[in-house]
């Protein structure tokens, strides 16, 4: 360890969109705290998050590989014991590891994406877990704790149950479990409660240093911002009972959040979606910069690597679909991310390479010096060359402006459609694995085995023309990048699946080498 590690502070904005803040052009003042961080921080123009929806890219963050490889892909999915998580490496570094998580895919799940912290306080589901928990007395703890085992059960029967999954779907109930099951977690408490730790553990002389992850859902469906937000925001909405009526219906039909669109929305729905959408992003954004100044009042800011990202953005009717389930496009995949640690992040400094956010997991171990139990043919084990430090060096950087994304579809939301819209699914090969790769300002996306689009991001930042036909040796060029990806990935994936198959002798030996746990 160096001898003044920093604490980390990792800040994941649930669902939302790059180009819907102020800090990267949006016409809406919706991140004033953001702008503020973005004027002392690196900021990077060309993030790209390695899938389209919150389990996959969680578990990209936390192990550093893309979807192919750790197969975290659906809401039943596990991450398999041979992939080390961040915190488990940053713990056995010799990190105090905390989280305070909005998001019940990740805070309720049993897929694995807890594994490693010390504590993990969950703001979502029907019982959520908050430090003021612990303050009770041993008899009120147990029973809680049993409460919380039995309440997490019976929510990730949903994950397993294509039909508890497709009616909890209907317009009546969706209005009661988002509310009672606290689908959006609480930003408020959970921000108060992390400020408060974060005081106690420090006045407490505490030796350790801490890695603290934060899971924000503000921006996340449904949309229910206060009025006086959306007054300020979009006062054009102010007395439209037309645009009211719309979100309270669409509020309430939660198949319609992660399906194609049959017709493209009117206007006025469009304009109704992105006013309540700016809305919850600028109130998120209030609670955060509350966050951000009690840290820098703390003293602590400037030996504390701070990370703000989106794990993904979302679809309002762009390329007529909804939510984040099926595709690549820019809405979902490009996403914000910002670093703060001045010693190594140059202030004000803005980052035009392509780099993958997945790569915030070598970032954090390379500044935090912790070294990593990887076995000899991990694709991460050369943390140093993957540290977005090299990105910010441009020339250095070992991707060379190349970065993938992947989309595998949600099996879940495929049930729900295939008895909602059936007729949309092979037409729009809902079933078959979207990859998108960045090449300097190109990028290219595949379906299943074929070439969907060719985009130019420099002249068409929206990718509304597609251009693949007319660029047929560029198409070749990084379809043959994407191959090699997908081959890449999947084999290490493979290799790594074979630890389970060798004897227990040499599982031992890469064990007393530090290959393994």
């Amino acid at each position: 360890m160096p001898e003044q590690h920093p604490d980390i502070l990792l800040i994941v904005l649930d669902t939302l969109r790059r180009d819907r803040l102020s800090t990267y052009g949006h016409h809406r003042e919706t991140s004033p705290a953001l702008d503020a961080f973005a004027a002392d921080a690196t900021l990077f123009e060309r993030a790209v998050a390695p899938a389209q929806w919150t389990i996959p890219a969680h578990a990209s963050l936390f192990t550093g590989h893309y979807p192919s490889t750790h197969q975290v892909v659906q809401g039943y999915g596990r991450l398999a014991e041979h992939y080390p998580t961040l915190a488990e490496i940053l713990r056995d570094g010799g990190y105090h590891t905390i989280a305070f998580c909005n998001n019940p895919l990740v805070g309720v799940l049993n897929n694995g994406l807890r594994r490693g912290f010390d504590k993990f306080y969950n703001y979502s589901g029907t019982a959520p877990h908050r430090p003021v928990d612990e303050q009770r007395s041993h008899i009120r703890r147990i029973l809680a704790q049993q409460w919380r085992q039995f309440a997490r059960n019976v929510e990730n029967q949903f994950a397993h149950s294509d039909t508890m999954f497709r009616i909890s779907m209907h317009p009546f109930l969706v209005p009661i479990w988002t509310r009672f099951t606290n689908f959006k977690g609480h930003t408020q408490r959970s921000v108060d409660d992390l400020i408060d730790y974060w005081a106690m553990y420090h006045a407490g002389d505490a030796e350790e240093p801490l890695f603290t992850f934060v899971n924000l859902m503000g921006a996340h469906l449904p949309y229910k911002p206060q009025q006086d937000t959306i007054n300020r925001l979009a006062p054009e909405l102010r007395d439209d009972k037309r645009a009211y009526n719309f979100i309270r219906r669409f509020n309430s039909d939660a198949a319609r959040w992660a399906s194609p669109l049959e017709r493209p929305f009117e206007a006025w729905e469009r304009a109704a979606l992105d006013g309540f959408y700016d809305a919850e992003i600028a109130q998120q954004d209030y609670h955060l910069g509350r966050l951000l100044q009690a840290l820098k009042k703390s003293g602590r800011m400037d030996n504390t690597l701070i990370i703000i990202v989106a794990d993904h953005g979302e679809g309002h009717g762009d390329h007529n679909y909804f939510g984040h389930s099926f595709v690549v496009y820019q809405e979902l995949v490009h996403v914000p991310l910002l670093i703060r640690f001045p010693e190594q992040f140059p202030v004000g400094k803005r980052v035009t390479t392509n780099i993958s956010t997945r790569r915030i997991f070598h970032t954090i171990l390379d500044v935090a010096e912790v070294p990593a139990p990887f076995n000899p043919n991990d694709p991460n084990g050369d943390v140093q060359s993957l540290s977005l430090q090299m990105a910010v060096n441009g020339n250095l950087d070992s991707e060379k402006d190349i970065a993938f994304s992947e989309a595998y579809p949600p099996e879940t939301f495929l049930h729900v459609i295939a008895h909602r819209q059936p007729h949309l699914i092979e037409p729009l090969r809902l079933r078959q694995i979207r990859r998108g790769i960045y090449d300097g300002e190109h990028k290219l996306v595949t379906v299943g085995q074929d070439v969907e689009a060719l985009f130019d991001l420099s002249n068409d930042p929206t990718e509304v023309n597609n251009i693949a036909d007319a660029h047929p040796i560029r198409v070749m060029t990084m379809r043959h990048k994407i191959d090699q990806f997908a081959h890449h990935v999947e084999r290490y994936r493979t290799d790594s699946e074979h630890l389970d198959e060798v004897s227990e002798e040499v599982i031992d030996q890469l064990r007393a080498l530090g290959y393994i746990e």
